[in-house]
């Protein structure tokens, strides 16, 4: 299970060191790709494998599933670590997370993801001030 926050700096050649943490918990291979709310995911061989069960079972004949399952398969991009615990995150993933130099790593449960840093201070300002209303709504969740 992925948690925690970490902050590190992406280099100029795009490499990125991946929390101690998370690299036990990845293994030798795993599959990053866009995430939502202008961040990247990141998931383990495994969790990557039941994602794609439940996405191929989306219906073709819908806009919206075929757009989601490109959205995600178009980008995603299967990493391995350098010698120092780095990844290689493509140019049109920093760009999607808007990657420069600080970034931030989040686990999340089954996934963790990677954000910069402004980005994640802007999100979790907002969800600090939203939060009781948020915990409020999770009950239409079964929550």
């Amino acid at each position: 299970m992925f948690m925690g926050e970490f902050k590190h700096t992406l280099d100029t050649k795009g490499r990125l060191i991946i929390p101690a943490k998370f690299r036990e918990e990845l293994g030798d291979k795993f599959v990053i790709t866009r995430g939502m709310d202008g961040c990247l995911f990141g998931y383990t061989q495994t969790e990557w494998a039941l994602l794609e069960d439940n996405l191929k079972t989306l219906p073709l004949t819908k806009k919206d599933s075929r757009a989601f399952v490109r959205f995600l398969y178009s980008a995603a991009t299967e990493c391995e670590f350098d010698k120092q615990g780095r990844i290689n995150i493509p140019a049109s993933l920093r760009e999607h997370a808007d990657l420069e130099k600080k970034c931030v790593l989040v686990g999340v449960s089954n996934r963790f993801e990677v954000w910069s840093e402004d980005r994640w201070n802007s999100f979790t300002e907002n969800a600090s001030e939203n939060f009781d209303e948020i915990a409020e709504n999770m009950v239409d969740f079964g929550f």
